[in-house]
């Protein structure tokens, strides 16, 4: 009696790690998953608006300094394929670095903002549709297997929709094309602001500052930016939209409140 209920209990201490472990995959693929939907919407909504650009508004500024409304679009293009890579390697196990360099990157934008408006816009569609197949291809256990983006950022995989879908609302707001931070849906928010926060944190270059956020909701959120720069810590509050377009650099921080500091460049 007392050796089977020793055994029994053993046995289910140990099915419980797997279980526990399953239950983490399922919960990390679901949140993906759910971000995925929200990336669908938004490229929906960028793609109306790319298709509706001429030629010659194609090729005017965008609210980026150097870069064209073109530079823009084929950033994001190969920001998707770059994603595909790590999705591929979180799915295969193989290892397909986001891209081959920094500076292929950087001349793959240059000579993709020459082109016309009608191959742009056909490059970003068929771009968006190789992120949507690679991320329906991966498995709940997939989405936490680890792969590094630039700068060796290693994460994992259940973090790329979300980081996609950042890359395309602030660039959205970058085409100049009747879309600001303040059109961004709030449920998506809080989400946006972590992500920027995330690429902000122990900066060498960058000062250290107490963010109170104000959600929409009338809820706060609260983030520590601890910088390299010498000097006391700023105070900064404000609204979650006006903050996420100072934190990226997109806004001069003028709607906060506080000691508002002087970021460094976004990138």
């Amino acid at each position: 009696m007392t050796g089977s209920s020793i055994s029994s209990d053993a046995s289910v201490r140990h099915d419980s790690v797997p279980e526990q472990r399953r239950a983490h995959e399922r919960s990390a693929a679901a949140e993906a998953r759910r971000c995925l939907a929200d990336v669908r919407t938004v490229t929906e909504r960028l793609d109306q608006a790319v298709g509706e650009l001429t030629d010659q508004r194609m090729h005017q500024p965008s609210r980026l300094p150097g870069w064209t409304r073109a530079h823009v679009i084929t950033h994001l293009a190969r920001n998707a394929d770059g994603f595909v890579n790590l999705l591929t390697w979180a799915r295969t196990g193989v290892e397909h670095p986001m891209y081959p360099s920094t500076a292929d990157r950087d001349a793959d934008i240059q000579e993709g903002a020459d082109r016309l408006a009608q191959v742009l816009h056909e490059d970003l569609r068929a771009s968006a549709d190789r992120f949507a197949v690679a991320s329906e291809r991966l498995g709940d256990s997939q989405w936490l297997a680890t792969v590094a983006g630039r700068a060796s950022m290693v994460f994992p995989a259940a973090n790329i929709p979300s980081m996609r879908l950042f890359e395309l609302w602030v660039h959205l707001a970058d085409l100049d094309v009747g879309f600001g931070f303040a059109d961004i849906p709030e449920a998506q928010l809080e989400g946006l602001l972590g992500t920027a926060v995330a690429r902000l944190v122990d900066r060498p270059d960058g000062p250290s500052v107490h963010l109170t956020v104000t959600l929409p909701d009338g809820e706060e959120r609260v983030w520590d930016l601890v910088g390299g720069a010498a000097g006391e810590v700023h105070e900064v509050s404000g609204a979650a939209a006006p903050v996420l377009a100072w934190l990226t650099g997109r806004g001069d921080g003028r709607e906060l409140e506080g000691d508002v500091p002087v970021l460094p460049a976004w990138g």
